[in-house]
């Protein structure tokens, strides 16, 4: 027999070592048990326009046998810790300007139309929905997942998402709820469907395109289409702005971006909003309460539910030392988006950048140690914390806002993104982004607003402004960012009530009230004007930021309570 040489059948053979099936397993095909489409879900299928006897549908299929498809079929690549790294393609993030709702008789009264949500009309929907199942079909593979939006069985709804990538499908495994296998059975007609083509183009001549991407919402279909993207993030705050629009105008109850956790002696419940950088999934992440959820939240009337099954974190410059716990769920079943890896060792290497900043891992909140299980508190909330990072250095660390004030700075959304030095910028970036959620808003910010006032006054909630940003001087200049366990006292000096009782002092043109001691933090830390060894400088910034504050309020005022508007910096 001639010797075995390179280039021959193992270069040629797929697999080397044969699959050994479990003996109740070997009489049945892959296809066959994890297709359970029949009877009625095959006829949907069928009536969607899925070639049934080309097309192979995979239905909640298990995490390990979407590692082999993505690895197999996809380039995917298993890492050091055993999460699945994954890539998105040439979008990195959301495509904001590609996103589009129906502009069709049962919702065109709710939305609030304009640069956020955009219109489309019912025809071009319709020509693109077309297009995606046409691309569906033809892949030899379609995967569908059945999940869950809500975690309070009075106000969930049930989600099917049809794609052709075994990484979309485990990123929704991971972010939807999982039913149970009986659940499964019974799952029944979905409330909701999105159709993920993202591999296809959209066509940028057809009416209402402004590019080959389009990310499209259409309620009275109750489907969502995706054209151009493979960014799996589309997915997760598409069923958001669904949730955005069916909570408040179906079940009546107030949808939030925020994240939230219970004390595990007191069982009080605290929401937590804040944009990018605020510290919002890091403040909640504490040893003495239970994590609901860190980011997609309902305050209902019975409670605070997650939205969500699972968690979205920036894995940017991640450590075991600042996020233990988001470090440590990354292992089996987590997916690692757009992260470089060491090609030898197969280690994720966070601080590297070169294909995105917005590095992301998706995982189950299973993976939390100390995530509620599960994800609702029958318990309505004590405390609600609104993060901002000022990068001028002028709001104070912690203030106590009045019910007025709670629903300005709710409407305002502020929070400042520091510059970059490569684009030479040398300002900070001021950001207002309304009821802290302004990409996925649907219906006016009033309306949330008015819900969140009406609550908060129900129910006797506190609510707090607490700056995690610069104190003492602004960013590029004397100030310092306030530290991590000075933020944290204070969160903590909330959930005990010692806040509540503390002394309070008014806060200059802001009318802030700001506690005059707090055990642990200095004074001058409490009140920026005691920081500042420059007092002109500061009294400009304080200024300059109360004018950027009216300027970008000026949008909802007329359509607010005067005591609203006179809860804004007053120049």
């Amino acid at each position: 027999m001639a010797p075995f040489t390179s280039n021959q059948r193992f270069l040629q053979t797929p697999y080397i070592t044969p699959h050994i099936l479990h003996n109740s397993y070997a009489a049945t095909q892959e296809s066959d048990r994890y297709n359970h489409l029949l009877g009625r879900d095959l006829e949907y299928f069928s009536q969607a326009g899925f070639d049934m006897d080309k097309v192979a549908l995979k239905r909640n299929a298990p995490p390990a046998q979407l590692y082999e498809d993505a690895v197999r079929n996809e380039g995917a690549i298993i890492s050091s810790t055993g999460a699945l790294i994954n890539f998105s393609g040439k979008k990195t993030g959301r495509s904001p300007k590609d996103k589009r709702i129906v502009y069709e008789d049962t919702s065109k009264d709710h939305i609030w139309w304009g640069s956020v949500n955009i219109k489309m009309d019912e025809h071009t929907f319709e020509i693109n929905r077309e297009r995606a199942i046409d691309y569906l079909n033809t892949r030899d593979l379609v995967y569908v997942f059945d999940g869950y939006a809500g975690w309070d069985p009075k106000y969930r709804i049930k989600v099917r998402v049809v794609c052709a990538r075994a990484y979309h499908a485990l990123f929704m495994n991971n972010m939807l709820i999982r039913p149970t296998e009986e659940e499964l059975k019974n799952f029944g007609e979905p409330d909701f469907i999105i159709y993920n083509a993202g591999q296809f183009p959209a066509n940028r001549f057809t009416k209402g395109m402004t590019s080959t991407t389009s990310v499209e919402i259409n309620f009275k279909r109750m489907e969502m289409v995706i054209l151009g993207t493979e960014y799996a993030g589309e997915m997760k705050k598409g069923i958001f702005s669904v949730m955005h629009y069916l909570q408040p105008v179906k079940f009546g109850q107030l949808s939030l971006h925020s994240s939230a956790n219970v004390g595990i002696e007191k069982g009080d419940v605290t929401l937590f909003f804040g944009l990018s950088g605020t510290g919002k999934t890091t403040l909640s992440a504490d040893p003495h309460r239970q994590l609901i959820g860190d980011d997609e939240h309902v305050w209902s009337d019975t409670g605070v539910f997650n939205i969500e099954g699972g968690c979205y974190a920036k894995c940017i410059n991640l450590s075991p030392q600042k996020e233990p716990e988001i470090y440590a769920a990354i292992r089996f079943g987590s997916i690692l988006e757009n992260v470089v890896y060491d090609p030898i060792s197969r280690s994720p290497d966070y601080n590297d950048v070169s294909i995105t900043e917005n590095t992301r891992c998706a995982y189950p909140i299973e993976f939390i140690p100390n995530a509620k299980i599960p994800c609702v508190a029958d318990q309505q909330p004590s405390n609600i914390i609104m993060l901002t990072c000022d990068a001028y250095g002028v709001l104070p660390p912690v203030s106590r806002l009045t019910p007025e004030q709670a629903s300005y700075h709710f409407l305002a959304g502020y929070t400042s993104k520091t510059p970059g030095t490569e684009d030479g910028v040398l300002e900070p970036i001021p950001t207002f982004s309304t009821c802290y959620s302004a990409p996925f808003i649907v219906l006016h910010p009033g309306r949330y607003a008015s819900m969140l006032a009406e609550r908060m006054a129900k129910h006797n909630v506190d609510c707090w402004l607490i700056n995690t940003g610069w104190t003492g001087g602004k960013f590029g200049g004397s100030g310092k960012r306030c530290p991590l366990p000075v933020t944290r006292r204070i969160v903590d000096a909330v959930h005990s009530g010692e806040l509540k009782n503390a002394e309070f002092e008014t806060f200059g043109v802001f009318g802030l009230q700001v506690p005059k001691a707090l055990e642990g933090v200095p004074r001058e830390l409490l009140n920026p004007s005691l920081a500042w060894s420059d007092k002109q400088a500061f009294e400009r910034e304080v200024r300059k930021l109360a004018g950027m504050f009216n300027k970008a309020f000026a949008l909802y005022e007329k359509d607010v309570d005067e005591k609203v508007r006179a809860a804004g910096p007053q120049l």
